[in-house]
């Protein structure tokens, strides 16, 4: 394998394919830099679109970054290249997260190349979904997706899958009495109908939903009880197919890995017929994180919960250009 040069158009439609990526509130909180003379494409967090009070350690961004990161994965290797990652490469530089090495090959991995023409259609769904099972094959087909990336899928059982409802019910509580992490969900949603001046971030009313009627369910309520115009209600499924997704470590190389891994995930279900959305309420709060494991599964740090099934597809959230994302180094010589 040698590194090949990475024309406009090519390094234009991979940055695309990252940023497609899920991140909490859509707030987008990466940035690329490629570096032409060595064919290197570098991840950077923007910590200006961090969120304090629901993300004060900042799990939720490395997430984010690291679901883009797989995303740049899936499209570099379908576009016949097999990229090397150096996760968080400088120890005096937190905000590189990491290096992405476009290097030519001859036998691309199939499996990642297969998952390409999910990253379009992958939307969070926070409509109702069938209580139609999961054939156990796809259910097995995303546990061995999230391995492959260094994490643990686990399909928790019905008892806790209720108890899991419950701690949303305390987390939502929990927000409603927090005015500052109600500002902040605030400041990245829009109740108003989209329009010619629609933002690029953020999330719209359009992929808000329904709101709940009746009992819990691990959907996010991003209205968090403004009026939405138009918005209705509708009754959820009684017994969701939740995952929860975890990794054996809780430090920031893990949490790009979790990212990864559920994003992996996540196109998997997309490309086997299934909607799904992710809550990280219960995580958000020391306490409630920890009795969201599931006990009996052997996962020592859950790093999201995901609702699965099948049902309606989501809205699309709104995307930021490639131009305010990425960074072309004209000048090797200059480069930091």
């Amino acid at each position: 394998m040698t590194a090949r040069f990475v024309d406009a158009n090519t390094l234009t439609a991979l940055v695309a394919g990252a940023t497609a990526a899920p991140s909490l509130h859509n707030a987008q909180p990466w940035s690329f830099r490629y570096l032409p003379a060595d064919g290197v494409l570098r991840l950077y967090a923007d910590v200006s679109r961090a969120l304090p009070r629901t993300d004060p350690d900042t799990r939720g961004l490395h997430m984010g970054c690291g679901a883009a990161l797989l995303n740049l994965r899936v499209a570099a290797t379908a576009a016949g290249r097999a990229p090397l990652v150096r996760l968080l490469p400088d120890p005096a530089d937190p905000t590189l997260l990491a290096e992405v090495t476009l290097v030519g090959t001859d036998r691309p991995d199939q499996i990642l190349a297969g998952l390409c023409p999910a990253i379009p259609r992958r939307h969070s769904s926070r409509r109702p979904y069938s209580e139609r099972p999961i054939p156990a094959d796809l259910r097995d087909r995303m546990c061995e997706a999230a391995s492959a990336e260094g994490a643990q899928l686990v399909f928790p059982g019905a008892w806790h899958v209720q108890e899991l409802l419950e701690l949303v019910q305390d987390a939502e509580g929990r927000e409603a009495l927090d005015p500052e992490l109600r500002a902040e969900t605030a400041h990245w949603t829009r109740t108003g109908p989209s329009g010619s001046g629609q933002a690029s971030d953020g999330i719209p009313a359009e992929a808000f939903g329904p709101a709940r009627y009746g009992r819990a369910t691990p959907v996010r309520d991003f209205a968090a009880g403004r009026t939405v115009p138009g918005r209705g209600w509708a009754v959820f499924e009684r017994d969701p197919h939740i995952a929860l997704l975890g990794t054996g470590h809780d430090g920031p190389a893990d949490w790009l890995r979790a990212g990864q891994a559920l994003e992996r995930v996540l196109l998997t279900a997309t490309a086997g017929g299934l909607v799904t959305s992710m809550t990280s309420q219960t995580l958000e709060w020391p306490e409630l994180r920890w009795v969201t494991r599931d006990p009996g599964s052997g996962i020592a740090h859950v790093q999201m919960v995901v609702r699965l099934g099948y049902g309606p597809e989501g809205h699309p959230s709104p995307r930021r250009p490639v131009t305010e994302v990425l960074d072309v180094v004209q000048d090797a010589v200059n480069r930091p």
